[in-house]
């Protein structure tokens, strides 16, 4: 690609596709020159169901695209967010009895835990590799500790994983239309390399994002995507169990909540206003009611999704940070408290509220790792074929 080209990106989520074209300036900062997006087809249930329609919609909305801008693309970076993954960790080793760490062994347990990887995820495909820690002699290592001495040296690699249908058949649809995927991108990883490269210091944090109806959980642990879990309930559960218990309809809950009446403290006097009942008999309902309602919910989906997972037990640390975000806004305004309260309460967590990650944010972070690479990245490298002589030596003495 030629400098100051214009690059096509493509987010696949779970309500839209998203097609942005972005290039550098003069001055080599990123420039968004076009968006646009269309309701998603072809896919339910973070599957592909319809390739043609897939197939149709993106060819359609790509020309569009290329007459508006006069640019005919050859590849594109493609962020998803709406097909199933998966995180594997897998630890390699390498006794050195007092010799020097060489690339050569690097190269060795890497391509060794590729290969279980290949062999025992035979129906996943990689998507990232991570180095996500370091050790000589039971030390932890900052960074690759290649020229140095030891007696034991292990490295610990995070695979993220994708089906290998899903993998396939999003390649198959582009080269129908003569465009290769430059780069597969999950964006949950694309968000935690902003937050990383944002924040001094940061490189170990989780990152909650709860939505209406689903959440999701991912671990960063030295700047490696190290854990993803998704859940299939959201703040919709703070909703349903207030109408529930209080008998109102969800249309006044979520009027109250919009209001965000319960967001300070309450006393035990203060009861919903008679303007909240237009369309129900009225009520003295107190208002403290709701929000202990709220609040105990709140509660158990943070131990849910975080205090008492046994998935992520041996990550939880005092003092790790947490990144939430609500994607409702009038819940997260009206129980603000209750969230922080909740997830930071039993291990001391510090619970910070995920900034607005813009958009023209994710697209540069994409292009720099797509063409410069990512810093905990590894890449796998292929070895020259050897001969049954030297394959034997190798095996003797490694």
């Amino acid at each position: 690609m030629q400098p100051n080209s214009p690059i096509l990106y493509i987010e696949i989520n779970k309500t839209e596709y998203i097609f942005a074209v972005g290039l550098n300036d003069d001055e080599n900062h990123f420039k968004l020159i076009h968006k646009e997006s269309t309701p998603i087809q072809g896919i339910t249930n973070n599957k592909i169901t319809d390739f043609k329609l897939i197939h149709d919609t993106l060819k359609k909305n790509i020309y569009l695209i290329e007459q508006k801008i006069n640019f005919t693309f050859k590849e594109t970076i493609l962020i998803i967010n709406n097909f199933d993954y998966s995180i594997v960790n897998l630890t390699g080793y390498k006794k050195l009895n007092g010799s020097q760490l060489l690339k050569e062994n690097i190269t060795y347990i890497l391509n060794s835990l590729k290969a279980n990887i290949n062999e025992f995820e035979k129906n996943k495909t990689i998507l990232h590799i991570f180095n996500s820690k370091y050790c000589l002699d039971k030390k932890n290592i900052e960074n690759l500790p290649v020229g140095l001495f030891g007696d034991f040296y292990s490295q610990e690699l995070s695979f993220s994983l994708i089906n290998n249908n899903d993998y396939k058949n999003l390649n198959n649809i582009f080269s129908k239309f003569n465009i290769r995927i430059k780069k597969i991108f999950l964006k949950g990883f694309l968000e935690g390399a902003y937050l990383i490269g944002e924040k001094k210091n940061l490189d170990s944090f989780f990152k909650i994002e709860i939505n209406t109806s689903d959440s999701q959980l991912i671990f960063f642990d030295n700047a490696s995507l190290k854990f993803v879990e998704n859940f299939k309930f959201g703040s919709n559960l703070i909703l349903n169990d207030i109408s529930k218990i209080i008998s109102l309809k969800k249309e006044t809950i979520k009027k109250i909540i919009s209001n965000s009446i319960l967001k300070k403290i309450i006393s035990e006097e203060e009861f919903l206003e008679k303007e909240y009942f237009k369309n129900e008999n009225f009520r003295k309902i107190k208002k403290k009611l709701i929000h202990d309602i709220a609040l105990a919910r709140i509660q158990e989906v943070a131990e849910l999704i975080l205090l008492k997972n046994i998935n992520v037990r041996s990550f939880l640390k005092e003092q790790i940070p947490i990144y939430l975000n609500i994607s409702d806004e009038a819940n997260f305004r009206c129980f603000r408290e209750s969230y922080e309260f909740s997830f930071s309460s039993e291990k001391k967590l510090i619970v910070n509220y995920q900034e607005n990650i813009t958009f023209e944010n994710i697209l540069n972070d994409a292009r720099k790792i797509a063409y410069f690479g990512w810093k905990k990245e590894a890449v796998p490298i292929i070895n020259a074929k050897k001969s049954l002589i030297a394959r034997f030596f190798e095996a003797l003495f490694n």
